[in-house]
């Protein structure tokens, strides 16, 4: 069983070439520049050679494309967009018009124009990469992760959409509901149908958000695993979301922005995420996404962490335990997906956790 399992974040895409034969330490891994930070670049290039640029592509993360793109228009540059590429900005073509960008079909823009390509999952960039080193892909199967806000209607605040979306998954009480088949991914979720849209037609697919499958990978550190309760914190480079789980039930969860977060402050969520205190009006309206409390049965025995921010809680006085699924930290979305792609898949699931199981570090 071989999975090609690529986590994208804000900062980096981590990727994990699987082979159910091969001890995971000895399978292909790679961790490199993140497809929004890789569009950023190309921006800035154009806008130091005074250039304007034309996006193409599909709906992808935003961030520092988005942020690069602001830049070059307060340059006096142009932006031009085609309608799926504009949706990386925001989901409402008349607000991001009204950022300076230009909104036009294939044939609408300058010839002149630097052609920049968006999407978040480049399968041929990343074959190109593995074959100088005699790595053919021989895939069964793909698992991509993306952080998806989802297309709110106009009007509704993007935050408020997305933790909709958490709330009503998390009532399925299992992280792998978070996880889809190319042919189940839900209209709402417009950055998986992209990379749904995008990814090799003729192997099969498993897209997931970020955050669950890095917090379901945490799961495979053999002392998380072990513990009866424990809050399980993925601090993303961009979003921070942490859940309170019990016997494999959700109790709660909330979700952030990194940046709003100081040590203190994110301790004092978790305190009452832990507590069952929490409440989704505070987290809101301290620029967070919002937060859910399911049941306060059980105080957790553990605090777990995962994610490129984990520093972030350094030195807490709530102990944290830096989690080290397979020894490697960064691949934790990587494994999530692999066990969102195991459930989703029962055909595939011996093969994938045979693997997992027998390379789970117990030490």
């Amino acid at each position: 069983m071989r999975v090609l399992a690529v986590d994208v974040g804000t900062g980096t895409q981590d990727i994990l070439l699987f082979d159910g034969e091969t001890q995971i330490e000895n399978c292909v891994q790679m961790i490199l520049p993140s497809p929004t930070q890789l569009v950023a670049r190309e921006i800035r290039r154009a806008t130091a050679a005074g250039e304007g640029v034309l996006l193409t592509g599909v709906t992808m993360g935003g961030g520092p494309c988005a942020w690069a793109a602001e830049d070059h228009l307060r340059r006096g540059l142009a932006v031009y967009a085609t309608p799926d590429a504009a949706r990386t900005f925001d989901d409402d073509l008349a607000r991001v018009e009204r950022m300076g960008v230009r909104i036009v079909d294939g044939e609408g823009a300058p010839p002149s124009l630097r052609q920049i390509h968006l999407r978040d999952f480049d399968y041929e960039a990343i074959v190109a990469g593995l074959q100088p080193f005699g790595v053919e892909p021989d895939l069964d199967a793909i698992a991509v992760a993306i952080f998806d806000h989802g297309a709110a209607p106009p009007g509704v605040s993007d935050r408020a959409f997305r933790f909709e979306y958490l709330a009503e998954t998390v009532a399925r009480n299992d992280l792998a509901a978070f996880a889809y088949l190319r042919d189940d991914v839900p209209p709402r979720l417009t950055r998986m149908a992209a990379v749904a849209a995008t990814a090799p037609a003729d192997v099969p697919l498993l897209v997931m958000d970020t955050a669950p499958a890095a917090v379901l990978g945490a799961l495979e550190d053999a002392r998380v695993r072990a513990a009866p309760s424990a809050l399980v914190a993925n601090v993303g480079n961009f979003h921070t979301l942490a859940f309170h789980l019990a016997d494999g039930r959700v109790l709660g969860l909330f979700e952030h922005h990194t940046g709003e977060l100081s040590r203190d402050k994110l301790e004092g969520y978790l305190r009452k995420l832990g507590d069952g205190t929490i409440q989704n009006a505070e987290v809101f309206a301290d620029k967070g996404h919002g937060a859910l409390v399911v049941d306060r049965a059980a105080a957790p025995d553990l605090l777990a962490v995962v994610g490129p921010r984990r520093s972030l809680l350094a030195g807490s006085a709530l102990q944290p335990y830096f989690a080290v699924p397979h020894g490697d930290v960064m691949l934790a979305g990587c494994f999530g997906l692999l066990r969102a792609l195991a459930r989703k898949r029962p055909d595939w699931a011996p093969a994938i956790e045979t693997a997992l199981n027998r390379d789970r570090f117990t030490g």
